[in-house]
């Protein structure tokens, strides 16, 4: 099933005031500053379209299970969206010019996903990556037919064919989906570490099940820790964007503007305490360098790595930083001289503020990669060079 191919082509509210919310908690330290102001109130949902399953185990995180556990203001706490109710060749080339020139180039390599399972069923979008029918999209999708069932990819030209999985990666929230077709037009692949925030997002997908709709905004921010599952989470280094999207645009390209995909849409915050979740501004997406790693390895093999330091952390721990709890014998944080107690400030040049958001920044590396860790260690500042395992054995 895994024809030989290349990669992917190319690596190139002055609105009316709120209704009235719960007291909000003491504004979070100074430290904590990746965080929304408006946690109390503010909810990130998998962005699936009719009723989801719950997200995969956290067992290749890097710092543990213990980090589900973790409440801490600097991360933005997650549920699933319901999702939409179903029933509702060569590289695309790349466009500089209007967003409606990037859409009529984009348009015939995005795809809608209507997964029926054995108890629920639900929509979302994808995109072809590959010629040879080979599709990305959220592992929320597919995870409603992860017990049985079928899915169904509809082109845009509205043409269908059966999907089948070939991998999933929860705790990226990616998965690879592979239809019998030939020559279909493929994305091209952008450098996500080139994006840079204000510029042009686009993002296309079939929300609420309407299939082929196209809305655009900027980059909002780079690096924010997200969180999207239940009761087992995948965490994101997401890249945020106004641009509108809702239930069903999950596993939907992101685009900047040249037309190359930046990102995975995954998830959205929402005001909504109950009911369905919308748009209001506040969109997450996978970064497109992660997701390119995690797709050619599911292409190649059925699955693919996490990477992991080797430590676990104490969760308790609220004074800045991560504090390491135990670490792993034989683990590239034993290796480096990662100590219990330590406090881990920084890694590269990115600080660390907790422990998501240390989950989060190691996630945006590979197995094999050395890292710069910074740490502190009785009252000292010191740090070490890492070389990252990853969650294979």
């Amino acid at each position: 099933m895994s024809d030989p191919q290349p990669p992917f082509a190319g690596l190139p509210p002055a609105a009316a005031p709120p209704p009235a919310a719960p007291p909000a908690a003491a504004p979070p330290a100074e430290h904590r500053r990746r965080g929304p102001g408006v946690l109390g109130t503010v909810l990130i949902a998998g962005l699936v379209a009719a009723i989801v399953g719950s997200f995969a185990g956290l067992a290749g995180y890097v710092v543990g299970r213990t980090v589900d556990a973790a409440d801490d203001s600097a991360v933005v706490p997650a549920v699933q969206l319901p999702v939409a109710q179903s029933g509702t060749g060569s590289a695309v080339p790349l466009v500089e010019g209007s967003i409606a020139d990037i859409a009529a180039s984009t348009l015939p390599a995005v795809v809608s996903i209507v997964a029926d399972g054995t108890s629920e069923s639900g929509s979302g979008s994808g995109f072809v990556i590959r010629p040879n029918g080979y599709l990305l999209t959220n592992n929320h999708v597919v995870d409603l037919v992860a017990d049985g069932g079928t899915l169904t990819v509809v082109f845009n030209d509205g043409t269908q064919a059966e999907g089948e999985v070939v991998g999933t990666n929860a705790s990226y929230d990616l998965a690879v989906v592979k239809v019998d077709r030939r020559g279909l037009p493929a994305v091209v692949l952008g450098d996500s570490a080139a994006v840079r925030v204000g510029d042009i997002a686009i993002a296309i997908g079939a929300p609420l099940g309407l299939d082929g709709t196209v809305t655009s905004g900027i980059i909002s921010a780079l690096d924010r820790p997200v969180t999207a599952g239940e009761a087992d989470d995948a965490y994101i280094n997401a890249i945020q964007t106004d641009a509108a999207i809702n239930p069903g645009n999950s596993g939907g390209p992101l685009l900047n503007g040249a037309g190359a995909v930046i990102g995975v849409n995954s998830a959205i915050a929402s005001l909504a305490t109950g009911g369905e979740p919308g748009n209001i501004g506040l969109g997450f997406s996978i970064p497109s360098n992660s997701a390119k790693r995690i797709a050619d390895e599911l292409i190649a093999t059925g699955k693919s790595r996490t990477p992991l330091m080797g430590v676990q952390l104490d969760m308790a721990y609220a004074d800045g930083g991560a504090r390491v709890e135990t670490v792993t014998s034989g683990s590239g944080a034993d290796a480096a001289g990662l100590r219990i107690g330590d406090v881990i400030i920084s890694v590269n040049d990115r600080s660390i503020d907790d422990a998501t958001e240390l989950v989060v920044s190691i996630r945006s590396y590979a197995p094999g990669e050395t890292i710069k860790i910074g740490f502190s260690r009785d009252g000292q500042d010191r740090s070490v060079d890492l070389v990252l395992g990853d969650d294979s054995n």
